[in-house]
């Protein structure tokens, strides 16, 4: 059948349910001999999938898709855990933050060595040796790793050394990258960026599924509005909206959504209760002297506090952290 497709000028994406197999053909709306899938062998029945997003949609997919990577797993009971500092700044804090948060119960340690700032003259990351010292903190603790990749060109190099790509808001229209990202086999961490529209982030996703990479976590961080009091809005509607329209595991960022660190367990629990698949927060051994970010980061001790809260919320949504 996926020859069959194929001849068509299709493309055909097979994805192995529990109960069924399913081939997504993609390509023109309109494509003579469609028809003819219905009498293939094996083909209990052809649908249109009426979403923009093809391979996003649940329409295609009907379970939620679980995506694992290393010690990560986000999509199904347990809700993935990801913390750590937003930059690396030397292999003893990112090693200590690593061990810290693992304690804790994190499941995944975050950490920037690409870091794209608003200035120039704003702390960029240590870049490869950055990556080198989130590998050594793998290595000492066993937490999959969780960090940002800014260009195509480096899709390959970051991929050397995180299990898990992080396209971050700034980028998330950058198709080149998207393009990139979706040509690799490691999983990727799609950002909504501050004023995507939640259909754009979906097409932005379907970039990465049609490239081949099936491992793609969507990301709420907030959006940009006229409120002032927290550095972005934290729709956490966002989360069974997108539940409902999509297979794709969903995360939500307490952080970047608050801007405040005293917003971000509360907004964490929330966002549990909300449904969301996974968290992702920052943490650092002393956020008032962090290179970036350290008004928004939590010390060791409120985040062992937020993983206590936390998983109460998880017990009563009928979810474990």
């Amino acid at each position: 059948m996926v020859k069959h497709v194929e001849s068509l000028g299709l493309k055909a994406n097979v994805i192995q349910g529990s109960e069924r197999t399913v081939i997504a053909a993609v390509g023109e709306e309109r494509v003579d001999g469609v028809s003819t899938l219905e009498s293939g062998p094996g083909v209990d029945e052809v649908l249109p999938i009426l979403a923009p997003y093809k391979l996003a949609s649940r329409e295609l997919k009907a379970d939620t898709s679980i995506v694992t990577a290393g010690s990560l797993s986000v999509g199904g009971v347990q809700i993935g855990m990801i913390a750590g500092p937003c930059s690396v700044e030397t292999e003893e804090q990112i090693v200590a933050c690593a061990k810290a948060v693992k304690k804790a119960g994190a499941t995944a340690l975050r950490g920037g060595a690409f870091k794209p700032r608003t200035s120039p003259y704003s702390f960029q990351g240590l870049k490869e040796e950055g990556l080198r010292m989130l590998a050594t903190a793998r290595e000492e603790t066993g937490l999959a790793v969780v960090t940002e990749v800014i260009a195509p060109d480096d899709v390959e190099l970051v991929g050397k050394y995180a299990d898990v790509l992080q396209i971050g808001a700034r980028n998330m229209q950058n198709y080149r990258l998207l393009e990139a990202c979706g040509k690799s086999h490691r999983a990727v961490l799609l950002k909504r960026g501050p004023s995507a529209t939640i259909d754009e982030l979906l097409l932005a996703a379907e970039y990465i599924l049609d490239g081949g990479n099936p491992k793609v976590l969507l990301c709420e961080r907030g959006i940009r509005t006229f409120e002032s009091h927290t550095r972005f809005t934290l729709p956490l509607a966002t989360v069974p909206y997108l539940q409902s329209k999509t297979h794709l595991p969903v995360v939500v960022d307490p952080s970047h959504g608050t801007g405040h660190t005293n917003l971000v367990t509360a907004m964490a629990k929330a966002g549990i209760a909300a449904g969301a698949d996974g968290l992702i927060v920052e943490v650092h051994p002393d956020p008032a002297h962090a290179k970036s970010d350290g008004y928004q980061t939590l010390d060791f001790k409120a985040f062992e506090k937020l993983m206590a809260e936390c998983r109460r919320i998880a017990e009563a949504v009928d979810r474990t952290l």
